[in-house]
């Protein structure tokens, strides 16, 4: 399969000016932003330093293995090391932020093209559940932390950095790369050219009817894998291309490096599969059917429950399984009542939206 680690490999030794930025290299520099760069990039504007001396201060570090969220993120460092297509990149800005209190999980990167184009790098939610949390926090607010935080660091970049502006992100970082688009002030919005979302989640439909959203909407590429889940959430006012993963179906496709890349570009389908229209119409269907309020509650209920067995990542739920479950069991059982209703009653009405999108919408589960 070739993905965007092959295409750096066949595209590396082009430089920009001889072959022009497109959507496979945003691709790479959207995975930029989920590099702990604390200690390498300066958080200043001002303070630039090149992307390849910057993968190989990382790449030295003693616990560089320990710093990253996917293994092929080393790859591609190693390749932006030795690449004359992305080493003379200059990075700054680098800010990372995770506040358990306001829960938020919060990072950016801004990327110098070239003396006229500067990109925008969102972070994706990270191995964290308060990461998670979030995301699921988008289901009944708006905006959550780090919609608004996204907004400020776009307008503090903006007013250092020149030239027109390119805005990405992947998972949550696509979201936030089209929420800061359609809110930052209309002399920034001017300077955006393109924002690209790689499987991030739509809004609320207060959100794609503002004017701020209808402003930008025609500047955003949207790029979901054929069984997409992250991608497909809430709702999107802009068109989703669809492209090929050769990942199994569902989550393991939200993986940016399993898009398949045919030149310079994905290689793209003309639809999602049935899976992905399953879980797309029985997600909105729940989630429809239940006040905001509704929602918040069991969100919190459910990270609580969570919590309580102690997991703080992802990695962490994986590991003692066994002891994890009985934990959640025991902390369910000692809920009150109330609790116990809006967990029950979230469950049923997940159900009932998943056996309407099955039969009423015709949609298989498989």
């Amino acid at each position: 399969m070739k993905n965007i680690l092959s295409y750096m490999e066949w595209r590396g030794d082009l430089s920009l000016k001889s072959f022009p930025l497109n959507e496979v290299d945003i691709a790479v520099l959207s995975r930029l932003a989920y590099i702990d760069f604390n200690g390498i990039v300066s958080s200043s504007f001002e303070e630039k330093i090149s992307a390849g001396d910057a993968a190989d201060r990382f790449l030295s570090l003693p616990d560089a293995v320990d710093r990253i969220y996917r293994g092929s993120d080393l790859a591609m460092l190693k390749k932006i090391s030795s690449s004359p297509r992305f080493s003379n990149l200059l990075l700054c800005g680098y800010i990372s932020q995770w506040d358990e209190n306001a829960e938020k999980q919060f990072a950016a990167i801004s990327i110098t093209v070239d003396s006229h184009t500067v990109c925008i790098s969102y972070r994706g939610t990270d191995n964290t559940l308060l990461g998670w949390k979030e995301d699921f926090n988008m289901g009944f607010s708006c905006p959550v932390p780090s919609q608004t935080a996204a907004v400020d660091y776009l307008s503090r970049a903006s007013s250092v950095l020149r030239g027109r502006i390119i805005v990405t992100g992947h998972s949550k970082g696509g979201n936030l790369a089209m929420y800061a688009s359609a809110f930052c002030r209309p002399g920034i919005q001017r300077r955006i050219v393109k924002v690209y979302n790689f499987d991030g989640p739509g809004f609320e439909e207060s959100i794609i009817n503002s004017e701020g959203y209808r402003n930008v909407k025609n500047k955003i590429m949207a790029f979901i894998p054929q069984s997409s889940v992250v991608g497909m959430l809430l709702f999107h006012g802009e068109e989703l291309k669809v492209i090929r993963s050769l990942e199994k179906p569902g989550l393991p496709q939200h993986n940016l490096y399993s898009w398949e890349v045919i030149r310079d570009s994905f290689n793209e389908l003309e639809e999602v599969t049935m899976h992905s229209k399953f879980v797309d119409e029985t997600l909105k269907s729940w989630v429809g059917s239940m006040e905001p309020s509704q929602r918040e509650a069991f969100v919190n209920i459910m990270y609580e429950l969570i919590c309580d067995t102690g997991a703080r990542t992802l990695d962490d739920l994986g590991n003692r399984r066994s002891e994890k479950l009985i934990s959640f069991l025991s902390s369910l059982k000692e809920l009150d009542e109330e609790s116990k209703n809006i967990i029950s009653d979230s469950i049923t009405l997940l159900m009932e939206s998943a056996r309407k999108a099955r039969h009423d919408k015709k949609i298989p589960l498989y």
